[in-house]
């Protein structure tokens, strides 16, 4: 599991105390920290 570029990813929730954070790619839900996070670069598409 992961990501790989191109790929689209949606943010599906942020833990209380922001770490960790959910994210859905590929179809299934993905739990990233924080620092794990920082390492995706995203563009955001309206």
């Amino acid at each position: 599991m992961g990501c790989v570029p191109g790929e689209s990813i949606l943010l599906e929730q942020i833990a209380p105390f922001g770490d960790p954070i959910s994210v859905k790619v590929s179809g299934y839900s993905l739990s990233l920290r924080i620092n794990e996070a920082e390492h995706i670069e995203v563009e955001i598409i309206n």
